[in-house]
Parts: structure tokens; sequence; C-alpha cells
């Protein structure tokens, strides 16, 4: 998939550019694999605003993803290759051979009528799962469980990839996407490839309002605010802050570590993202 530029009629066209969607080949999804998505507006039960900046944005239908890949043994062909409002990453629509279909995401190079399995004896080809334990180290892989059984958590967003480093009795060393080196469990269920539409990150909204239609509001400095506001606010004409950066809790950012230093999970970590 790649990148249209669009011609400068107006000034949010300018430097707008936007995907062809030329791998896309359904316009409608399945309908039984959809669900309402009801939009919370950052807000908790109590409609407070817990995350800010969110809001608006149109109206989206879930799609149920297959993150599990728990169909054993049973050969799928790929109908369809379908845009998923919800996420940077396409999806491929599964028919398998016992009548059933579901959503995966969709790896870069799967193509309309290949096939695909899930099995700890699967063939190292795109799109199959398989054990970590059964992928030998250099390849790539997404849609990485950390819990076996719990389905894929890491490595799902578009163009991204983990590199199998090496095994151990029961842990499998990747290197993730962020350059994170961690350990993680060699029953945890893996996908061939990389995700695909890496062209994701090319794209430039060219305008407010197309970050709007994401369901994205503005974000406003501390330094443009009063005192009563954010801890940098406030001032005679432009100011620095007076301060480092932080928060309007006041909770310093921009480079300082907010993970817990004794979390049980360090201890799978064997080198730390930069």
């Amino acid at each position: 998939m790649g990148i249209k530029n669009i011609n400068p009629t107006t000034p949010g066209n300018r430097f707008a550019t936007r995907s062809d969607f030329v791998d896309i080949t359904a316009t409608k999804p399945e309908k039984k694999l959809t669900e309402a998505l009801r939009k919370s507006g950052g807000r908790n039960n109590k409609g407070r605003i817990t995350v800010r900046h969110r809001g608006g944005g149109h109206r989206r239908r879930y799609r149920l993803i297959d993150f599990k890949r728990n169909k054993t043994d049973i050969l799928a062909t790929v109908a369809t290759i379908e845009y998923d409002p919800n996420r940077s990453a396409n999806i491929a629509l599964l028919h398998y051979s016992d009548g059933e279909k579901r959503y995966i995401l969709s790896p870069s190079g799967l193509k309309i009528g290949d096939q695909v399995v899930s099995s700890p004896s699967a063939k190292l080809k795109i799109g199959n799962a398989l054990h970590l334990k059964n992928i030998p180290t250099g390849l790539t892989v997404h849609n990485v469980e950390m819990t076996p059984g719990k389905g894929g958590q890491m490595v799902r967003s578009a163009g991204t990839g983990a590199q199998v480093m090496a095994h151990d009795d029961n842990f499998t060393t990747l290197k993730l996407p962020s350059g994170e080196i961690r350990l993680v469990n060699s029953e945890c269920n893996a996908v061939i490839g990389e995700v695909g539409n890496k062209a994701h990150e090319q794209i430039v909204s060219g305008k407010a309002g197309r970050t709007r239609w994401l369901g994205r509001r503005p974000s406003v400095r501390g330094v443009a605010m009063n005192p009563v506001d954010h801890p940098m606010g406030g001032g005679e004409g432009k100011s620095s802050g007076g301060r480092h950066p932080c928060t309007p809790w006041g909770k310093p950012t921009k480079g300082y570590k907010t993970r817990k230093r004794n979390k049980k999970s360090n201890a799978h970590i064997v080198k730390r993202r930069k």
C-alpha cells in the first residue's frame, strides 16, 4: 500500500497525504464480525476526564479480531483485505475450511487466495501462527503473546515486526520494534512476518480537521496557560515556564522514567528500550 498526494486546491490539502488503499478489496466489513463501539470521550464512569485530548470523531464499528489464533490445524483461505478504522494495520478476512469466518491482522505480503494455518507444525510461511519455540532464530514475527493462550498483545501496529534472537529452556529472546530485548515464554504464539500497511507512518493529516475526525482534541501547551491551570503557566509575555517540563499535576515529563523499578516483569527485560 502506498501514499497518495493531494492536489493543493486548499491550504488543508497542500501538505496532506493519504493512503491509496490499493490493497483494500472490500468496502464493507463482515457484519457478524462487528459490534457497536461507544465512545467515552476520555471520561470514566463518574463522567470525569481521565484521559485528556479525546472526544468527538467519526462513528465506528469495532471489528472483532482473532488475536489468539486458536483454531489449530484448520486451514483458512484469505477472502478479503479490509480497512479497520480502529487500528493502523489492515485486517484480513479468513474463511476456514469448517465454515467459520474470522478477522486477523494482515501481514505484509499476504494476498487474497493465500492459505494460512495455526499449528505447532505449520510451515514457516507468512500468516501462519506457531509457538515461539518452533520458530527459528532470525525470523520476523508479529502479534506476539505475553501469556500462553491469552492472545497477541505485542507487535500489532502497522509496519512492525519482532526478531527472534535466541531460544533457552523455557524462554525465547525477542528484539521488539522499540529496541527492547525481552524474554517471552516459548509456549506463546506468534505469527510469521511483519504487520502490513508500512506506509501508514508517512501519512500527514494536513489540517486540524482530519485529526478531529480521529477523535483527537487539541493539546494546549502548559506555558500558554494561566498559573491556576498549569505549574508552567503565567508570566509576563512569552516565558520558558521557569522550571523543568512537567504535567499539570507537577509530574516531570520529557525523558522522565515512569516505569516502576520493582515491577515483576522487569526480570524478563534483557535490555531496555532507549
